[in-house]
Formats: structure tokens, sequence, C-alpha cells
């Protein structure tokens, strides 16, 4: 049976998930400790794991005083250990591991940091991309530069199109405004926006196929000529997205 996914939000925008089967529970970075540990004790839950996809307070505050409650074990990019709290798994991108019974693939998605991985559940169809690839747009290049987050999108595109998307923030607000700009015909992504405005439901997660549909940065192809870009590769194409978000 897939995972059950329990979506949380955290601090003023961000989100942590927990997965739950036969083989225990685990939590995809911890903002703040409390959300998540009253979850928990709510559901009757243990607290088995936990998986850090990048260095960012806003992702690993609530890491200490969680493993000081629940004891679990910490996982994460062994390769940016010095940035995260102490790791007991240093995992590597592309790396396959077995969390919760489950295999889990971890994939290098540089650029909003580096170091930055995502946690792919192929079994439960759910990808953990935090501030990758993110709900209607992906994360602002704070480390990496445009080739490294085009390269990323690219490697979490060729996922398969069921996959459910896990964001890490709910910018969905401010992402479709832009969106919406640079997209104005778009009535997939218009459709997306209603269905989320007035009601208190995530916007994350949401499948791929859905992601393919309305985020700009994943629609270089479709937005390419109304930029003026005809011919253009299709990492320069991101990039001017990519700036005009930036100044949006």
């Amino acid at each position: 049976m897939p995972l059950e996914l329990v979506t949380l939000r955290c601090l003023k925008d961000n989100y942590a998930y927990l997965l739950h089967g036969e083989g225990g529970t685990a939590l995809i970075d911890a903002p703040e400790a409390m959300p998540i540990l009253t979850e928990l004790e709510a559901r009757g839950w243990t607290l088995d794991a936990i998986l850090l996809t990048h260095h960012h307070g806003d992702h690993i505050d609530g890491v200490a005083e969680i493993v000081k409650a629940t004891g679990a074990q910490v996982i994460g990019n062994g390769n940016d250990a010095e940035r995260l709290p102490p790791l007991d798994v240093a995992a590597t991108p592309g790396q396959r591991l077995t969390v919760l019974g489950e295999p889990v693939d971890v994939i290098d998605v540089s650029g909003h940091t580096v170091g930055h991985v995502a946690f792919h559940f192929p079994q439960s169809g759910c990808a953990f991309t935090a501030d990758s690839l993110m709900a209607i747009g992906c994360g602002r290049l704070f480390e990496g530069d445009a080739p490294m987050m085009w390269d990323s999108l690219t490697r979490l595109n060729a996922l398969p199109g069921e996959t459910q998307i896990c964001s890490g923030h709910d910018y969905c607000a401010a992402n479709g405004a832009f969106a919406l700009s640079v997209d104005p015909d778009n009535a997939a992504l218009r459709d997306r926006l209603e269905a989320v405005a007035d009601s208190h439901r995530p916007c994350s997660p949401a499948t791929l196929e859905e992601e393919r549909a309305t985020n700009p940065f994943l629609r270089v192809n479709e937005l390419r000529d109304a930029l003026g870009m005809q011919g253009a590769p299709d990492v320069e194409v991101f990039a001017r997205l990519r700036k005009m978000k930036d100044e949006f």
C-alpha cells in the first residue's frame, strides 16, 4: 500500500510532510517543532526518520527539538553535512536509500542552494522537492545559477507525470500572479488558482502533470515565442523567466 501523506503548515508559509506506513513514520523537513510534534501525538505515530532537503533555517530549525522528543534518525546530503544538523545517515545524490520499507532516490536539485536534494519515493509516487521545483514556480537562485537549476528541473521533469510534487512553501498566490503575467491564456492555470483561492486546502502537493500544465518554469517551449526568444536554448528561456520573476 502507498504511504499515507500528511501536509503540515509551519511558520508563515512553509510546508513539512509526514509519511506513514507499516514501516513507521518519516518527516520531510522540520521548519519548527510544535506543529509537527502535535500532529504526531494526535495521530499516535512514532517518528522514525527526518529527511532534510537543504540547509536553510526554515527547513531545519525544528530538528534538534524533534530529535530530542522522538529519537528519530536524521538523513541528509552528506556533501553538505557541515551546514546541516548532525546526520545519522549521510546520503549521496544519486543514491537509493530504503525508508519506511520503500526505495527512496536522492536527487541532486542544486540551484536554490548548492547541495539541495529532493527525495523521490517511486513506490508511493511522491517527490519532496522543497525549494527546487515548487507549486507554480521554482526557488530563487541564492547559491546556484540558471544552468544548475535548469538541470535540476529537467531531472525532476523526467519523473512520471502522476508523481505528487511536494513543495517547500505555499507561494501559490505570488507564483500564480507571475505565471498569469507571462501565460495569461492558460486555462489550466486559471482553474488551478481558482481551486485554492478561497479555501484552506494546501496548494501542494500537485501532480507533476499539473505542474507541467501550469508552471511557467516547466513551460519554456510554450512561452519561448511570447518572450521573443525564438531559437534560444531552453536554459536561456528559463533564465529570462527566473529574472523576470525576481523583478516581478
